[in-house]
C-alpha cells in the first residue's frame, strides 16, 4: 500500500508569522485554525508546524524548554487539540517539529545538570575537559558564526557542547536515559493524535566518541554539516520503533543537513530509519537546465537503490525565498511546476504560494541569530494597512504586501496563488504525478523535459530555463501552462520562463 506521505503536498507553517488573533503581534495556533478553510481550498494535505513548545526564544522555539506543552505565545494544549481536530475534520494531517539534538539551557534537565557534576541529569548533556591552556576540547565550530561549539562552565571546570547557540546545549544520545526520555516526548504527541514529526538536524544525534578535531580546511563550515556518524543510525531505528506502533502510518521526515546526497539517503536506512529526508539541493542549484538535471539525477541515483522516496523543497524558514533567489516571479512559477511534478513529496513554505519575497530589514531589525529574518516575515492576508493582522506584527511585512497577498491573488487568474491551486489540482487528479515513474526526455539545452507514467496516465513536463522561446514538438493535450498564453492549445513554442504539462499517449 502506498504511504499517505508519498502522495501528499505538505505545507510548512511558521506559527509566529502566520496570523495573530489575540492582538499581541505574534501569530498563534488560533490563527492557523482560522485559516484552515483557506488551506483546504489551496489543496494541501498535511500541515507541518515549526516548534510550538515553551521556549525562551533564543532561537525562536528551536531552543525547547518543555517538549510536552505549548508556548503561551501560541496558545495552550486545549487550543492545539482544537486545531488538530479541525484539521483532521478537513482531511488534513498535522506533523510537529521535534528538536532532538539539543534543548534550551532553560530546560529543567540542563538547569539541574549545570548545578553540579553529580547531578542525575549531568550525563544528559556532553561535558568535556578542555586543554591545559584553557582551550576547548576540540576545534568544532558552531552554526552561523566562526566560534567554538563549546562553552566553559566555571563551576565544574568543564565545557559543554552546543552545535548551535550556547543557549542550546546538545543532548547526549549515547546515554540510554536520554533516548528513553525523548521517546516519551514522541509518545506524548502521538497519543494526542499528531500524524508525525519533522525532525530537526536529526543527523547530529550521533557524535564521534573520540570527539576528534574537524579537518582544518572544513571546520569553518560549522560542525553541523560535517557530522555524519554511524552512531546516528541505531538511534533512528529506535525512533522508528516508537513511531511505527501507532495507527495511521505516522511520518518521520528528517532534516539531514549534509552536503552529499548519498550521505542524506543513508538516513533512510533499509526502510527502517527515516521515512523521508529533506533534499536541499534545489535551494542552491543555479537556474540552468543542465544544473537542475544533474541535481535531479543525483537525487534519484542515491535514493532509488534504497527504495527511498525523495522530497522536493524550494523554500523554508532557514533559506532565502525562491522569488528573491531567482529574481523573477515567472521563473518561480517554473520552479513551482518542478516542485509539484517531480517524483517525490513536495514541501511548500507559507507564503510560497503567494510568491512572497524576503522582507527588507533596516538597521537594528535583524534579530535572528542565523540572520534568516527575511524569510520569516508575516503572511499578508489582505490589502489594508494591517494586511489582515489585528495589530502591527512582530516583524515587517514582505515587499509589495499591498498586492502580493491572499485577498488580491485569490481573485487574480494569473497570480502565483491561482497557479499553485491549479497546479496542486492537476497533481491530485493524476496518479502519474503523485506516484508514477520518472524518465528524462531528450530536449534542447534550454529545456528540462521529463515523463511521469502510471498505467495509462502519462504526463510530459516541459520547463524552459531561458528567457527565450524554444521550439519543441509534443504529441499530446496541454493540461497546464504557467504562461497562460496558449488559448487554443499548444503551438509548438515554449515561451521563455515557461513550464507546461501535457497528457500524452501511453
Amino acid at each position: 500500500m502506498t504511504p499517505w506521505w508519498h502522495e501528499a503536498v505538505v505545507y510548512q507553517i511558521y506559527p509566529r508569522s502566520f496570523l495573530d488573533t489575540n492582538g499581541d503581534g505574534v501569530g498563534d495556533l488560533n490563527g492557523i485554525t482560522a485559516k484552515l478553510d483557506y488551506l483546504e481550498w489551496l489543496g494541501v494535505d498535511c500541515l507541518w508546524l515549526t516548534p510550538i513548545y515553551p521556549s525562551p526564544m533564543a532561537d525562536f522555539s528551536y531552543d525547547v524548554a518543555n517538549y510536552t506543552d505549548v508556548e503561551p505565545l501560541f496558545g495552550d494544549l486545549a487550543i492545539f487539540d482544537h486545531l488538530l481536530a479541525a484539521a483532521h475534520g478537513r482531511g488534513m494531517k498535522v506533523i510537529l517539529d521535534w528538536v532532538p539534538n539539543h534543548t534550551s539551557s532553560h530546560h529543567p534537565w540542563f538547569v539541574d545538570a549545570v548545578s553540579s557534576p553529580s547531578s542525575a541529569f549531568r550525563d544528559f548533556y556532553i561535558w568535556k575537559k578542555g586543554g591545559a591552556d584553557g582551550t576547548p576540547p576540540n576545534n568544532w565550530v558552531r552554526a552561523w558564526v566562526d566560534a567554538p561549539a563549546w562553552t566553559y562552565d566555571d563551576t565544574s571546570g568543564e565545557w559543554y557542547l552546543h552545535c548551535f547557540l550556547a543557549e542550546q546545549p546538545d543532548l547526549n544520545w549515547a546515554n540510554p536515559a536520554v533516548r528513553t526520555a525523548m521517546a516519551e516526548t514522541l509518545r506524548f504527541w502521538l497519543d494526542r493524535g499528531v500524524d508525525g514529526f519533522r525532525m530537526d538536524v536529526i543527523h547530529l544525534l550521533g557524535k564521534d566518541p573520540a570527539f576528534a578535531d574537524d579537518d582544518e580546511e572544513l571546520k569553518g563550515l560549522g560542525h553541523v554539516v560535517l557530522n555524519n556518524r554511524p552512531e546516528t543510525h541505531p538511534y533512528l531505528r529506535e525512533i522508528r520503533e516508537v513511531v511505527k506502533h501507532y495507527d495511521g502510518d505516522p511520518l518521520i521526515v528528517g532534516e539531514v543537513y549534509l552536503l552529499d546526497p548519498a550521505a542524506v539517503a543513508e538516513h533512510y536506512g533499509n526502510g527502517d530509519e527515516l521515512d523521508l529526508a529533506f533534499n536541499f539541493q534545489p535551494l542552491f542549484t543555479p537556474w540552468r537546465a543542465p544544473a537542475w538535471k544533474d541535481a535531479i539525477t543525483a537525487a534519484y541515483a542515491t535514493h532509488d537503490p534504497r527504495h527511498a522516496w525523495p522530497t522536493w523543497v524550494l523554500n523554508n524558514h532557514d533559506a532565502s525565498r525562491v522569488v528573491s533567489r531567482l529574481k523573477s516571479i515567472e521563473r518561480a512559477k517554473v520552479a513551482a511546476v518542478l516542485l509539484c511534478t517531480l517524483r517525490g513529496t513536495p514541501f511548500l513554505y507559507q507564503g510560497e504560494e503567494l510568491g512572497l519575497e524576503n522582507a527588507v530589514l533596516g538597521d537594528g531589525e535583524v534579530i535572528d541569530p542565523g540572520f534568516r529574518d527575511g524569510a520569516r516575515a508575516p503572511v499578508p492576508w489582505g490589502s489594508g494597512p494591517g494586511h489582515g493582522w489585528p495589530v502591527a506584527p512582530w516583524m515587517t511585512f514582505p515587499p509589495n504586501a499591498a498586492t502580493t497577498n491572499v485577498e488580491v491573488e485569490r481573485g487574480e487568474p494569473t497570480s502565483m496563488l491561482t497557479l499553485y491551486r491549479d497546479l496542486i489540482g492537476v497533481r491530485k487528479e493524476s496518479t502519474a504525478l503523485r506516484r508514477g515513474s520518472f524518465s528524462w526526455v531528450d530536449a534542447p539545452s534550454e529545456l528540462l523535459v521529463y515523463r511521469r507514467s502510471e498505467g495509462n496516465d502519462v504526463r510530459l513536463i516541459v520547463c524552459n530555463f531561458s528567457h527565450d522561446s524554444v521550439g519543441f514538438s509534443v504529441d499530446g493535450r496541454l493540461d497546464f501552462a504557467t504562461g497562460r498564453d496558449h488559448h487554443e492549445g499548444f503551438d509548438g513554442i515554449v515561451r521563455g520562463d515557461e513550464a507546461l504539462i501535457f497528457s500524452i499517449p501511453a
